[in-house]
């Protein structure tokens, strides 16, 4: 196995990490939501979003080496790159936008297509498929979170009525 998909597949997870950096603002919008008890501390995203990515991008090396041929290699890069789009379009909503109602319907498809990375990885590989299980169970999380602020959060511009 070579370095070169490690390095592909590093460089893709910073992307996706910078991405959502910068989509990420925690302003005064933020920070005036009603949000739950149990929410993890703000600075606990980013170390949490960096191992999650970080597991993300051996699963996808791991997988590519796995990988038989081009239609498994392919269909990785698909999946791989759904998701990346669906993870940095939930910032881009709930932040940006400032919709956690539309981020809550957003955060299904996200966590589907975490569902698909593993599905798609574990025809190739047990670990690279066990290493993004991780990121489902923080996108789940993460959808009880998006979900509980919506609730927290009725006559919010962008939440139920105005």
């Amino acid at each position: 196995m070579t370095l070169l998909p490690f390095l592909v597949a590093g460089a893709g997870a910073l992307l996706v990490g910078f991405a959502n950096g910068l989509a990420t603002r925690t302003d005064a919008w933020y920070r005036a939501l009603r949000q739950p008890a149990w929410k993890p501390p703000d600075w606990a995203f980013g170390p949490i979003w960096a191992a999650i990515l970080a597991l993300a991008a051996a699963a996808a090396a791991l997988g590519w080496a796995a990988s038989p041929g081009t239609a498994d290699r392919l269909l990785l890069i698909w999946a791989f790159g759904l998701n990346a789009v669906l993870n940095v379009a939930w910032s881009v909503i709930f932040f940006r936008l400032r919709r956690p109602d539309w981020a809550l319907a957003e955060v299904v498809l996200l966590w589907l297509s975490v569902l698909l990375l593993a599905s798609v990885l574990a025809r190739v590989s047990g670990l690279a498929a066990a290493l993004v299980l991780p990121y489902l169970a923080w996108v789940g999380i993460a959808a009880a979170l998006n979900l509980k602020i919506v609730r927290l959060n009725p006559a919010r511009p962008g939440i139920g009525r105005a």
